[in-house]
C-alpha cells in the first residue's frame, strides 16, 4: 500500500530508520488540509479554443499528428524496433530515419541540437505562450571519465545559454549526474551507501556533509553482501565527479540559475542522492532561496518518508532547499530487477497508490512553501487531478503565485492543455527542455512515444482538444 504519512486530517507518526542507526520515532505532526477553495481558482481544461489560442494552426497540425502517431502501439514497437537494429548501421538508412524523427518527433519533443538553438526556442515558446523553459543537455549516462569531462562541458554551455535569457523566460537548468560521474561508479556508491545504511559501523573514508538519502522503506536488496571498499581509481573518478558538479553548481550560484538534479532507477538513485544534497549543503546555504534542487520520485514507496527526513535535516542545518517532484520513469525495469533478486517491487503496488502518494507528497511540500520556510518546489506532473489538486491548495494557502516558491512543469511536447491551463491560472509554469543532436535524442524520443501510446495515456487529453480546435479553425468556427 502506498505510504500514507502524509494523510491529509490525521495525526502522523513516522516510523521511520534513521540514515546510521536503528528505528526510531520522529515526533507526530499535524498538518491540516481543511481549508475551503478560494473562488479565482481558474483552471478550466474543457475550451479548447482558450487554452491553444496562442499556438500557430503550423504547429497544430504538426503535434496532432505526432500525438496521435505517438497512440498507435504497433507503430511505436515497430520504430522502436526500427531505430534499435541493424538497419541503422547502413549510412542510407540511418540518414533517412533520423531525417524523419527530426521534422518530426524531434522536433515535437527537443528543443535543438546545440544550447543556441535551444535558449532560441525557449525565447520563442515564452514570447507566444508565456511558458518558461528548464534547460537540459540529453545525454543520459557516461561509461567512464573521458565521456564525463566531454558531458560537463555541455552542461556549462546551458548554464552559458541560460544566461542570455531574460529572468523571466528561464525557469531552470538540469543536470544529469549520470552524465558526469561514470555509472559503475555510481553503483558501488550507492552499494557502499546501502550497506553502510544496514551496519552504521560501517566507515566510508570518502563520504562527505549530506541529508539522509534512505527510510525505513527504502529498497536495500541491491546489496546482499558486504561491498569491496572503492578502488584508489574508483575514489578518484568519485572526486572529479564531485568537481563537476561543484563547477556547473558555481556557475549557477553565480548566474542564479536554479539547478535541478534529474533522478534515476534505485541501482543508482542514492549516489544521486548523496550528491545532490551535498550540493544543496555546500551552494544552498548562504541563500535565501536554493540554487540546487532534488527530485523526489512519487511512485516509490520510501518516498514519502525519504522526503521527510531530508527536508527534516534541511531545517535543521537551516540549508534552503529545492525539490522536483515527480512520478517516476522506470516502473517496469524496477519491478524485473526485484522479481529477478526475490523482492516486491520498491513501486507502489498500484497506480492510485502512486496517485495518492504524489498527492500527499505535493500537499506537505505546499505546505512548508507556505510558512515562510526556505523550500522551492516544482510540482512535475502530466496528470489533470493532480494538477487541479496543486491549484486549489495554492489559493486555499494563499501562496503567492508570483514569488517562485511553487511552478509547475510538463515535458515540451506534452500536456500542453494542463500547462496553458495552469498558466491562465496565473501560475509559474515550465517546459523541460532537452537538446542536443538528434542521434543523441533518440532514446528520450522512444520513451515519449511509449508514454503516449494508448488511449489511456497522458497524452489523451491533449490529442481530443487539439482535435477540436485543429477542427474549429478549419471550418471557421
Amino acid at each position: 500500500m502506498a505510504n500514507r504519512f502524509l494523510r491529509p486530517n490525521l495525526v502522523r507518526r513516522f516510523s521511520t530508520v534513521s540514515p546510521v542507526g536503528p528505528p526510531t520515532t520522529v515526533i507526530p505532526e499535524i498538518i491540516s488540509l481543511d481549508h475551503q477553495p478560494k473562488p479565482d481558482v481558474d483552471l478550466d481544461l474543457s475550451d479548447q479554443s482558450r487554452l491553444f489560442a496562442s499556438v500557430p494552426i503550423s504547429n497544430l497540425i504538426r503535434s496532432t499528428a505526432v500525438l496521435h502517431a505517438t497512440a498507435i502501439g504497433p507503430m511505436v514497437d515497430i520504430g522502436s524496433w526500427l531505430m534499435s537494429s541493424k538497419l541503422m548501421e547502413t549510412t542510407f538508412t540511418r540518414d533517412l530515419v533520423l531525417g524523419i524523427v527530426k521534422g518530426t518527433f524531434y522536433e515535437h519533443f527537443c528543443a535543438g541540437e546545440d544550447a543556441t538553438a535551444a535558449a532560441r526556442r525557449v525565447r520563442s515558446v515564452y514570447e507566444s505562450t508565456g511558458l518558461k523553459g528548464m534547460l537540459v543537455y540529453g545525454v543520459e549516462h557516461a561509461e567512464d571519465g573521458a565521456a564525463c569531462d566531454d558531458n560537463i562541458k555541455k552542461f556549462m554551455e546551458t548554464v552559458e545559454a541560460a544566461k542570455t535569457l531574460p529572468t523571466s523566460h528561464l525557469s531552470s537548468v538540469v543536470v544529469k549526474i549520470t552524465a558526469i560521474c561514470p555509472m559503475d561508479v555510481l553503483k558501488r556508491v550507492s552499494d557502499l551507501l546501502r550497506w553502510q545504511y544496514k551496519n552504521p559501523n560501517f566507515k566510508l573514508p570518502w563520504k562527505l556533509n549530506s541529508f539522509p538519502v534512505f527510510s525505513g522503506l527504502s529498497p536495500l536488496y541491491h546489496t546482499t553482501t558486504e561491498p569491496e571498499p572503492l578502488t584508489v581509481e574508483e575514489e578518484r573518478e568519485l572526486e572529479k565527479a564531485h568537481e563537476r558538479l561543484k563547477s556547473v553548481c558555481q556557475r549557477c550560484q553565480e548566474s542564479n540559475v536554479p539547478l535541478l538534479i534529474d533522478a534515476e532507477d534505485t541501482i543508482l538513485q542514492p549516489a544521486i542522492d548523496y550528491m545532490a544534497y551535498w550540493s544543496a549543503i555546500m551552494f544552498n546555504s548562504d541563500k535565501d532561496r536554493p540554487i540546487v534542487y532534488n527530485t523526489i520520485q512519487a511512485y516509490l514507496k520510501d518516498a514519502g518518508e525519504r522526503l521527510h527526513l531530508a527536508l527534516r535535516e534541511s531545517e535543521k542545518m537551516k540549508v534552503p532547499i529545492g525539490f522536483k517532484l515527480v512520478r517516476g520513469a522506470y516502473m517496469s525495469s524496477e519491478a524485473k530487477l526485484a522479481d529477478s533478486l526475490g523482492h516486491k517491487s520498491p513501486v507502489h503496488d498500484t497506480i492510485q497508490d502512486t496517485h495518492d502518494c504524489y498527492n500527499e507528497c505535493m500537499s506537505f511540500l505546499m505546505e512548508k512553501a507556505s510558512n515562510g520556510s526556505g523550500i522551492a518546489v516544482i510540482l512535475a506532473t502530466h496528470n489533470t487531478d493532480s494538477g487541479k489538486l496543486g491549484a486549489r491548495k495554492a489559493s486555499e494557502l494563499g501562496i503567492d503565485k508570483e514569488n517562485g516558491k511553487i511552478e509547475f512543469a510538463q515535458l515540451y511536447g506534452m500536456s500542453d492543455a494542463l500547462s496553458f491551463g495552469l498558466k491562465r491560472a496565473g501560475f509559474n509554469v515550465s517546459k523541460y527542455m532537452p537538446y542536443g543532436p538528434v542521434d543523441t535524442a533518440v532514446p528520450y524520443l522512444i520513451r515519449r512515444a511509449y508514454e503516449n501510446r494508448g488511449m489511456m495515456s497522458t497524452g489523451a487529453l491533449d490529442r481530443q482538444l487539439m482535435r477540436m480546435e485543429l477542427k474549429r479553425r478549419l471550418m471557421g468556427w
